[in-house]
């Protein structure tokens, strides 16, 4: 540990990136501070974002019989009275499991921490001041800015804390409710609107555009919306809200701009996140944000304006994936002290944690038809699967692109159970170059959703003209 106040690099923020940027310091001998605002490390990722989200959807699928459904009907239940307490005592079982392992990483590895909220004094120079209003001065060679991003809570959304919330507060939700509106169709949306459907609870999802998750290739986001529908799940796209009101019932009335009102017990407002940097005074280095309070960086260093400042993770925008930011974070230390870090791949994969798991790697059918490359696809469904009859899965899908020139493999898309598990196959044979062969040649466990690859892959194989 450092007793002094220099240091060769200060990581604002513990999250993804920034835990993996002071990691991979420390393992090559250099003193690192890491500054983090809140009580405990891990930030957003693990206190109020990724991990808090995905167990909460682990805990609504089993406690639900979700995955069971398929058998014993809609009506079936693991534990018929489900409440907000259910949830969270799993939530914070994992959340203390997670930062004792982050926090024992750190001790192991010789990695300072400092408990406050930090801001530049000058390029070189920080001040932390904890809670009660203490501060210190420490200084660096490099810095890291790993805050992170808060939610975007505009002034017309009547945050209260008891109906109305954004997409940190809901994991602390005094109780479940009986309709739940959700405005904003992004992947946080998303996710939440299905995971709250999975506990019959009735949702209205909100978007001011005509679609939503345009990134993800088209045709499953159609069988998405086809699962949503089936589920009762309504869907109020191309509707902006024009106002948000608690009437004298404690209801939360939305007014949407087509004349509609949403009226419902709880509303989550999950429209876009910003990038925690007013605090940072960025002023006093010359670095500069957009609208978003997001900073740009150099894609190939994490270094920003000032080159031996960088930055990583969800704060440098797109694609705001724990994943990414962890490997924002370890090319931004490498390249802070001379290493050189292997190239990122050109695919990585994309997972979504809604109910059902939607996960992508590779182009789009949009994108590979922009590019005019002659293509083919194979599609194979889960309930064409014995693996898939087992479980009791009524849908799912997966979808492969082949270029019909090279057989190479182009894309992999899945909505459905295990989605991003299964993904990892795709993306390996992706960045290795593999072609159809690979799909029609090899053998895959039996029974598992993993064969629907090789029924994709002959799906696609029947398609193309051969010599």
């Amino acid at each position: 540990m450092n007793a002094s106040n220099d240091f060769d690099m200060i990581v604002i923020g513990s999250g993804p990136s920034g835990r993996r940027a002071a990691v991979q310091a420390a393992k090559i001998g250099k003193s690192v501070l890491v500054v983090e605002k809140g009580r405990r490390v891990g930030g957003v990722s693990v206190h109020t974002g990724t991990i808090p989200s995905k167990t909460l959807r682990e805990t609504v699928l089993n406690l639900s019989g979700w995955r069971e459904r398929g058998f014993y009907g809609r009506s079936y239940r693991v534990k018929q009275n489900i409440s907000a307490g259910d949830l969270m005592a799993r939530l914070h079982k994992t959340l203390d499991h997670e930062v004792e392992v982050l926090e024992h990483q750190f001790s192991r590895n010789g990695v300072s921490t400092a408990n406050g909220s930090g801001r530049f004094l000058s390029p070189h120079e920080i001040e932390v001041t904890g809670e009660t209003g203490e501060s210190r001065v420490y200084n660096a060679g490099h810095m890291l800015i790993a805050c992170g991003t808060r939610p975007f809570r505009p002034d017309y959304v009547p945050f209260n804390g008891i109906n109305v919330f954004d997409s940190d507060e809901i994991i602390e939700l005094p109780k479940l409710p009986r309709s739940l509106a959700v405005i904003g169709a992004g992947v946080i949306g998303v996710e939440y609107a299905t995971i709250f459907s999975a506990l019959d609870v009735s949702v209205t999802l909100i978007e001011p555009r005509n679609s939503f998750l345009d990134f993800i290739d088209k045709e499953l986001i159609e069988e998405f919306m086809h699962e949503l529908r089936d589920r009762n799940v309504a869907l109020r796209l191309g509707a902006a809200v024009q106002s948000i009101n608690v009437n004298d019932t404690g209801k939360v009335v939305t007014s949407l701009a087509d004349g509609r009102l949403v009226t419902t017990d709880m509303l989550l407002f999950a429209a876009g996140r910003v990038g925690a940097t007013e605090t940072l005074n960025l002023d006093a280095v010359g670095i500069k944000t957009d609208h978003r309070g997001r900073i740009v960086v150099e894609a190939n260093t994490m270094q920003t304006s000032v080159p031996h400042i960088y930055a990583a993770g969800d704060v440098i925008g797109f694609p705001s994936l724990a994943s990414t930011s962890m490997e924002q974070g370890r090319v931004a230390a490498c390249h802070a002290f001379g290493l050189q870090p292997p190239p990122p791949p050109e695919f990585f994969p994309y997972g979504i944690y809604s109910v059902p798991e939607i996960s992508t790697v590779g182009m789009t059918e949009e994108e590979v038809r922009k590019r005019e490359i002659p293509y083919e696809c194979g599609i194979a469904r889960f309930r064409e699967t014995s693996r898939g009859h087992i479980m009791g899965l009524n849908t799912g899908m997966m979808k492969m692109i082949f270029s019909t020139k090279t057989r190479r493999l182009l894309g992999v898309h899945i909505v459905g159970e295990g989605a991003t598990e299964l993904i990892h196959i795709g993306q390996a044979v992706l960045n290795l170059k593999g072609t159809i062969d690979y799909f029609i040649e090899n053998t895959f466990n039996y029974p598992t959703l993993a064969e629907a690859y090789k029924i994709a892959g002959l799906d696609a194989w029947n398609r193309m003209a051969r010599p």
